[in-house]
């Protein structure tokens, strides 16, 4: 054995020697879900994020390690201060280990300096910036459901190759729709498309028409809609109201749920193309697991629930697997292998804490296609990880050797 070998060989028995002694040094593991429990994410996130913890804790037997499991929640109501605020007072004050959900991209960006600064672990499953893992990006932080390079692979790959070659966006003005109009037109150019202008809407607006009747006199062949949730509902809505569909325009919906699309009817959503990264009907797994939660919940769950359940479960299993609450042992830990389980197929977490999986590209029924209240979608296309999570211009992370 050469020396370098023995040097190694010496390394690693002295790692499986601190793992083995390693020890869970606090009575309780606490897990945060932070995110908009009352406003326009509430239902694709909200206290469904909370239920999903719950039951993925209760599924994991309650304790880790001897030491039990606690789920805390809170709400950020949509405003970074309010949410790294939130998070300094959980991880300095009530012993918080890990927080998840994160609606709201402008708060996780918050929250993810809070974290670093702390050297804590947050796994994201509800913001959608690709800056979380980009310029932005965080040794402790991942990314875990989706993320605006994949909606804007999926969806505004899939419209573009169907004709949609003009676009125009009706943007959230806030981290999250910059991102997703910025990640879409990458898309839209690189594809042949051209873009002929945007609109910068304030968060939580009811009144779209103003910013559609510039869209309509774009006279682009596709209004993108890099909105979510409550924005996205009003803005679909009110665009049938001036029959913008009906006079030539199509819209995308950059990033739709389930539950957008139940509050919205099929008469007014179908025809509708988006990505998701989770569907509740995809097959016997994703019914299984949203049966369970439908008994609690009442509603069917979206992408940001299921990953708020596999995100708490794959945090769990490597606090087990480590025997701490290090965050840099169980970062290590959840980056050493693949992620897969109902809600992630062929997943693994980037260095750059990007979650790579899987994506669904689905289209929304006509109502005559639909056999009950929830279903909703058809599938269209299956987008492995390596395309969807590809961003168009490299990755600014300082993470990422490129």
């Amino acid at each position: 054995m050469t020396r370098t070998a023995r040097f190694a060989a010496i390394g690693a028995a002295l790692m499986m020697a601190t793992a083995a002694h390693a020890q869970i040094n606090k009575d309780t593991i606490k897990i945060g879900v932070l995110a908009d429990m009352s406003s326009l994410y509430a239902d694709l996130g909200g206290p469904g994020s909370v239920e999903a913890a719950k039951m993925a804790v209760e599924d994991f037997g309650g304790s880790v390690g001897g030491k039990k499991i606690e789920i805390v929640s809170g709400d950020h109501q949509n405003k970074p201060d309010v949410g790294a605020s939130i998070a300094r007072q959980w991880f300095d004050q009530n012993g918080v280990d890990m927080i998840t959900d994160l609606t709201t991209s402008s708060v996780a960006l918050a929250v993810q300096e809070v974290a670093r600064e702390k050297n804590k672990v947050i796994l994201i499953t509800g913001a959608a910036s690709s800056d979380l893992t980009g310029k932005a990006c965080a040794p402790t932080s991942v990314h875990w459901m989706y993320d605006t390079v994949a909606l804007a692979n999926g969806t505004g790959t899939a419209v573009v190759k169907a004709g949609g070659d003009t676009w125009f966006f009706i943007t959230a003005d806030y981290a999250f729709g910059h991102a997703l109009e910025r990640d879409t037109s990458e898309v839209v150019k690189a594809n042949g498309g051209k873009v002929l202008g945007d609109v910068k809407v304030p968060l939580n607006t009811a009144d779209f028409s103003s910013y559609l009747l510039q869209a309509q006199a774009s006279k682009a062949k596709i209004i993108g809609l890099a909105n979510a949730g409550g924005d996205t509902i009003n803005s679909i809505k009110q665009a049938a109201e001036f029959g913008i569909v009906a006079g030539g325009q199509k819209l995308a919906g950059l990033l739709v749920f389930v539950t957008d699309v139940h509050s919205l009817g099929l008469k007014t959503a179908q025809g509708l193309q988006l990505t998701e990264g989770f569907y509740w009907d995809q097959d016997d797994q994703t019914r299984a697991w949203s049966k369970k939660f439908f008994d609690r919940v009442h509603k069917e769950p979206t992408m940001v629930q299921a990953g708020v359940y596999s995100a708490v479960t794959h945090y769990l299993n490597a606090i087990k697997a480590t025997n701490t609450v290090d965050s840099a042992a169980v970062m290590k830990q959840l980056k050493s292998g693949p992620i897969n389980d109902f809600a992630i197929r062929n997943g693994h977490i980037q260095p750059d804490g990007a979650l790579v999986h899987d994506m669904y590209l689905f289209e929304v029924k006509k109502p005559d296609q639909s056999k009950g209240e929830w279903d909703l979608y058809k599938p269209i296309s299956t987008i492995p990880g390596a395309q969807a999570f590809k961003r168009p211009r490299g990755n600014e992370c300082p993470l990422v050797k490129e």
